[in-house]
């Protein structure tokens, strides 16, 4: 991962902003920056970014020209890389460099990857916590506890607690934390199982709903999940809900297809256009994959397009209560113009429990 931005994280960091679900890894291999700062100041601080990066074992890299770097991706397309470090007292050899331009040459790309599977949670968990309520209660509070999955440590006094209406099942393909948070906003008691959870057991939950998370790789290579899609679709009338991935494996579980992108999208500011009300809204994304409209059956719409290279950007099953989303309508940090997507989830669970 790299970043434009110059200067990164000189607020630094705490496990209550981690948005990598229940296991909160960092699940780049590497991050290349500007700048990292040397100071540190904010009030909910707790570690610096070069600490937290090695507490997970993370590799990055300062003093790159990273705009140089993203004009470059941006003309040439997504690139192989190869960030090599040496033992403390050496320096990199020209054959330490040789060998790291032969593993960044040698590597095949994601397409064809599966890595949902490796970044979801081992096992299923209960989500209470809504959104936080940043009140004179946080500022006040003593941030010495621990972040946890939502039912204790920080959470318990940060997160909103709303009395749960829908049963909701989240299949976790690396889920963001905030997606978790907003349904439960919406009434949702959120049940979150791993990536190659069996259909038949998710059904054994009697869920109201059924969410579909983001996650990386290649769609098309998730085949168990695109089965258990399948099966919700043409076996079932659960209200169903995708973001991201969870937007492309509904796609292919429908019968279209997917495509690699040159760059992808990647970043905050990304308008997208409601096409049933013109309506433009400005939405997180970061992917690099996307369903191909081209190739949607005839009980598939089209509900949503990107302005910047008219790709779909979401879909809705005309004869089932099923729908996605391609970017990230909770957000966190990004734009919340496409949140009320969430209520859309909600209202279908409400009117299928009349």
């Amino acid at each position: 991962v790299t970043l434009t931005y110059p200067h990164i994280v000189n607020t630094g960091t705490n496990a209550e902003d981690v948005e990598s679900g229940n296991g909160h890894q960092i699940w780049a291999e590497g991050l290349i920056i500007r700048d990292a700062t040397m100071v540190t100041s904010n009030f909910r601080n707790s570690q610096s970014l070069s600490d937290y990066l090695q507490s997970h074992d993370t590799v990055a890299i300062a003093d790159i020209d990273t705009r140089q770097l993203t004009r470059l991706l941006r003309d040439k397309g997504a690139q192989n890389g190869c960030i090599m470090t040496a033992s403390d007292g050496e320096t990199i050899s020209k054959d330490d460099e040789q060998q790291a331009i032969k593993l960044a040459q040698e590597f095949a790309g994601i397409e064809g990857m599966d890595l949902a599977k490796e970044c979801c949670t081992p096992t299923t968990f209960e989500w209470t916590a809504g959104s936080w309520d940043l009140s004179d209660t946080l500022l006040n509070r003593d941030i010495s506890g621990s972040h946890d999955s939502g039912t204790g440590g920080f959470f318990k006094h940060l997160g909103t607690h709303i009395e749960a209406k829908y049963n909701v099942v989240a299949y976790d393909f690396g889920s963001k934390t905030n997606i978790l948070r907003m349904l439960v906003d919406r009434g949702c008691h959120v049940t979150v199982v791993p990536a190659q959870t069996p259909i038949a057991d998710v059904l054994a939950m009697n869920p109201d709903g059924i969410f579909l998370s983001n996650g990386p790789g290649d769609p098309a290579a998730c085949d168990y999940a695109i089965d258990a899609v399948r099966h919700i679709i043409e076996e079932t009338n659960i209200p169903t809900f995708g973001i991201c991935l969870g937007h492309q494996l509904i796609g292919l579980a429908s019968g279209a297809k997917t495509i690699k992108m040159k760059t992808g999208h990647h970043g905050a500011n990304h308008p997208v256009q409601d096409l049933a009300t013109g309506t433009v809204m400005i939405t997180s994304q970061n992917h690099g994959f996307a369903v191909d409209e081209n190739t949607l059956p005839d009980n598939v719409k089209s509900t949503h397009r990107s302005l910047f290279d008219g790709t779909n950007q979401g879909i809705e099953l005309t004869n089932k209560p099923v729908f996605s989303f391609q970017g990230h309508p909770e957000a966190s940090p990004g734009p919340h113009d496409a949140a009320p997507l969430f209520d859309k989830f909600a209202e279908m669970m409400e009117k299928a429990k009349k």
